[in-house]
């Protein structure tokens, strides 16, 4: 199984090299031009938690969505704009355009990338499979539409758990892929016989233990908050684990005034929205045996820009094409997904 080359995130951190940062006048300007686009083009703005708070909010304003990447690509399905235009990486344009396949879907940049998709290559992990022909395969939503095509199922950190649990109920052994530490994470709550691909996320893998208790030792009153995409020494420190819209709901719902949050900092946008009086601290990456070589902020989430989403539009560059060959096999573990997760909201008490 591939381990991602340093060299592969080295490159990432120079092509997503900090840029001269914008005036408070050249974003404004940039902000107005973007909406007369969007409008002129008959395109929404879908944006992930992890992305610039400035991208987020222009989303917001103009009628689009900022979310966890399979309520972007569901919004994108069901909204009336033939564009839709994706503020995050490669994979969740991919899922858009599977989703909504007669649609165009703009990217503010191809090269926005993410260490689970290109450290899960759709050759290896089809050997892979071949090697394991009584497992089902499930597979997270940070994957490539390739990888997608070969699974039997794609979940979401906030649906893993449950749909994992069913199929272990009856009686069937999983295929996990690509990230191990979420893998670890169901896998110690579940139960489920569980083979695990060996990814993981150069953001989440980077928060430490030690570095955390140092930090709740100064504020001990504070609630953590971990996505399960953490190594588990981190999870167990956890108050709540949970996906990036679960952790946000948890700063409105825990009594806690101060929260260390182990995610991309990116969320912090959304968490001070619903909770404006709450305080919000980063998880530690670096001292204690961190390396920091994202800082709590995905590189290639950095990519997406107010001059690139601009350009994007402008020029309908950047366009995500899947493989039509592809899309019936990509759709059908996705659409297992949505019916699954439909079905468990009705069934839920208050859902009906």
């Amino acid at each position: 199984m591939s381990q991602i080359p340093e060299r592969v995130l080295v490159q990432a951190h120079l092509a997503a090299k900090q840029v001269a940062p914008l005036t408070s006048a050249e974003e404004a300007d940039f902000q107005t031009r973007i909406r007369a686009a969007l409008k002129a083009r008959d395109a929404v703005l879908v944006a992930h938690y992890y992305t610039d708070p400035i991208i987020q909010a222009l989303a917001e304003e103009t009628g689009g969505c900022v979310s966890d990447s399979l309520e972007m690509a569901r919004f994108g399905k069901e909204h009336s704009a033939q564009t839709l235009v994706v503020a995050g990486v490669r994979f969740m344009g991919e899922t858009s355009k599977i989703l909504s396949p007669e649609k165009r879907v703009l990217m503010p940049t191809l090269d926005a990338t993410c260490s689970l998709d290109i450290g899960c290559p759709i050759d290896e992990f089809s050997a892979f499979c071949d090697q394991h022909p009584d497992r089902t395969v499930v597979v997270y939503a940070n994957t490539s539409a390739a990888v997608k095509a070969r699974a039997d199922w794609v979940v979401t950190s906030s649906c893993a758990l449950e749909i994992v649990s069913h199929l272990m109920d009856k009686g069937e052994k999983i295929l996990w892929a690509p990230d191990q530490h979420l893998g670890n994470y169901i896998q110690r709550e579940t139960g489920a016989d569980m083979l695990l691909w060996e990814g993981s996320c150069i953001v989440h893998e980077e928060f430490k233990a030690k570095a955390l208790l140092d930090l709740k030792a100064v504020y001990p009153d504070a609630a953590i908050l971990v996505h399960p995409e953490s190594p588990m020494p981190v999870i167990e420190l956890a108050d709540v684990v949970g996906s990036t819209s679960q952790l946000i709901k948890a700063t409105q719902t825990l009594p806690n005034e101060t929260f260390i949050v182990a995610t991309d900092r990116g969320i912090f946008y959304k968490m001070q929205q619903g909770a404006p009086g709450k305080l919000l601290i980063e998880a530690p990456t670096a001292g204690s045996g961190a390396t920091c070589r994202s800082c709590a902020h995905c590189p290639w989430m950095a990519m997406n820009t107010l001059p690139a989403l601009l350009q994007s539009l402008e020029q309908g560059s950047n366009e995500i094409h899947v493989d039509p060959q592809l899309v019936p096999r990509a759709v059908q573990p996705l659409e297992r997904m949505l019916k699954f997760t439909r079905q468990a909201r009705l069934s839920s008490p208050g859902n009906a």
